[in-house]
């Protein structure tokens, strides 16, 4: 199984934003990086009148779209009860991938970076630091905590931490 790293956050705190920045960095330092995004609004990736969706609303319950430069692989999964965050990342192809990053699912026992960001609705002290927490990426001095702490606004040091996280 590949290495999950994931990011969580309140929404609003950026993960989408420090992800974009974060993805090139680790490129350039020879990772490959696949994503997995949780989302808690009802999604579409296809676009309603499109063949693809027309068959897959007929009751296809997995469908793949594909042409030279993509494909995508939609699977409809109205009886499962939630999410599998493992069972996801099962799916993604390991011999292209060297990380996956994975936005959100902030319960679930995988590594994840905190972001946190002052001015948002809730204090520092409400992080949940658990034993899966490997560092904090925030805007605030929290004095001695639980895990390293990392500037949200410096990726650069943040991708440096996720290098040295990959090599152990």
């Amino acid at each position: 199984m590949l290495p999950l790293l994931a990011f969580a956050a309140w929404s609003g705190t950026g993960k989408t934003t420090l992800l974009k920045r974060l993805i090139p960095l680790l490129i350039e330092r020879g990772i490959r990086p696949g994503l997995i995004k949780h989302t808690h609004h009802d999604m579409d990736v296809d676009k309603p009148g499109k063949d693809s969706y027309e068959l897959r609303k007929a009751g296809a319950t997995q469908t793949i779209v594909a042409s030279q430069k993509r494909w995508a692989l939609m699977t409809e999964t109205p009886e499962e009860p939630e999410l599998n965050l493992r069972g996801l990342a099962g799916r993604m192809d390991r011999t292209s991938l060297d990380l996956i990053l994975v936005e959100g699912f902030k319960h679930e026992e995988v590594p994840k970076i905190l972001l946190y960001r002052k001015g948002g609705s809730h204090a520092f002290e409400e992080l949940e630091i658990d034993a899966h927490v490997i560092a904090i990426a925030c805007d605030v001095n929290p004095g001695t905590q639980k895990a390293p702490v990392l500037d949200i606004n410096n990726p650069v040091q943040i991708a440096d931490f996720i290098m040295e996280w990959v090599k152990k």
